[in-house]
């Protein structure tokens, strides 16, 4: 093309120049010398065509997804909305890379652990995308050796997992997490995480929910006072996490046919998982013969208080323990609590929105000499909430 404009403009000088005359046929002639130049400069110019076998398909890679300015001016409002909780319980913004070494990625997250997205070898780094927020906090907290601090990040992560993109489940998604870590009074910071779920909930116009909770501690004491044996506790604790979805006997099924649980032991564990309560519950569990074993009467004793302080912040009515609540990841060691939408519509059931959790023994696996540091967080499932919210304004244009 180059080429072609400074033929063209030495032609056009040659033409116009005061000194020189030539004949119309002459100008005629020297014109269509010039596009014939400019054809083949163009032809030769143009990009070949891959030999791939088809014409490329456009399209978003599989889970993932493009925001139209109507789409993200709805999600900046959301965030806008999420931030201003966090600064208001005194958390500060925080970023991490998006990928992380592998090797602290690994053994952290149980069963999900295969969801993780590996990378090849960079430069003699393995690495993979980070799957939460909450590991890359815990190891950014050991390096940068800290001892207290309230944080907040808004971020992308990432899963190999099956996407249902109408119930906003993705592999490329936004989590928005808030995370204490330091010492502070026994449960307070706990309850403070359920606080900010129900403010953001609250705030988000998503008018039923329930936040349930529970504790590793109960769990683990119901799977010893039921004789599970102890290398088993885990691999039982994800099969109970699956009874919001699946059936007793679906879960049952599993225990004894995957993990090779006894069938009296699994029929024991059902008596108690499938309760759900408040103070009643606690009261009856605490004066049963579960209330003798140690494990589970510390963990009831912090379920207590969460529930009291739950009724100071004025958010227990949304509360409940939910003894089948597990939350499969490997790292929680106290306290546990999801969020769950009520609706009578259908389209609103998405799964959890929210969930959390204590996890004293995080840090301590990165840190030198194996320092420990309480932390518990809790995560915003958005995306989520975002497709709950975005059919909501379908409808009301539909209806208009």
């Amino acid at each position: 093309m180059l080429l072609a404009r400074r033929v063209w403009s030495s032609a056009s000088s040659f033409v116009h120049s005061p000194y020189i005359r030539m004949s119309s046929t002459e100008i005629i002639g020297t014109t269509e010398s010039i596009k014939e130049l400019k054809l083949k400069e163009n032809k030769d110019c143009k990009p070949k065509k891959e030999s791939r076998g088809g014409k490329l398909t456009l399209k978003c890679p599989k889970g993932m997804r493009d925001y139209e300015p109507d789409k993200m001016a709805v999600r900046e409002t959301v965030f806008n909305k999420i931030k201003k909780c966090f600064k208001k319980h005194g958390a500060v913004q925080i970023d991490t890379p998006v990928m992380e070494l592998k090797e602290i990625l690994t053994g952290k997250y149980g069963e999900d652990s295969k969801l993780i997205y590996e990378l090849e070898d960079q430069g003699g780094e393995i690495l993979a995308l980070r799957y939460d927020l909450t590991v890359p906090f815990a190891r950014y907290v050991a390096m940068k050796k800290v001892k207290n601090i309230k944080r907040y990040q808004i971020a992308r992560v990432y899963r190999r997992d099956n996407p249902a993109m109408t119930k906003g489940r993705y592999r490329e998604f936004y989590q928005c997490d808030v995370d204490f870590a330091g010492e502070y009074e026994r449960m307070l910071t706990d309850t403070e995480c359920v606080k900010i779920v129900c403010d953001i909930l609250t705030e988000l116009e998503m008018e039923k929910f329930t936040i349930k909770v529970n504790h590793r501690k109960v769990l683990d004491g119901i799977f010893e006072f039921c004789g599970v044996p102890a290398d088993s506790f885990r691999p039982i604790c994800s099969a109970v996490d699956k009874l919001d979805k699946e059936s007793w006997e679906t879960v049952k099924t599993e225990m004894v046919e995957t993990k090779g649980l006894d069938p009296a032991i699994a029929d024991k564990i059902g008596t108690f998982v499938r309760r759900k309560g408040t103070f009643d519950l606690l009261d009856e569990l605490e004066q049963s013969d579960l209330g003798q074993n140690n494990t589970a009467k510390e963990g009831l004793s912090d379920v207590r208080l969460l529930l009291e302080y739950c009724e100071l912040f004025g958010c227990l009515d949304h509360v409940s323990i939910d003894l089948s609540l597990a939350r499969g990841l490997d790292y929680y060691t106290g306290s546990i609590f999801e969020a769950v939408l009520e609706s009578d519509n259908p389209h609103d059931s998405v799964g959890s929105v929210a969930g959390g959790g204590r996890y004293d023994n995080l840090v301590g696996m990165f840190a030198p000499k194996g320092r420990s540091l309480p932390c518990v967080g809790v995560s915003i499932g958005i995306e989520r909430l975002f497709s709950i919210m975005e059919r909501r304004m379908k409808d009301v244009k539909t209806s208009v």
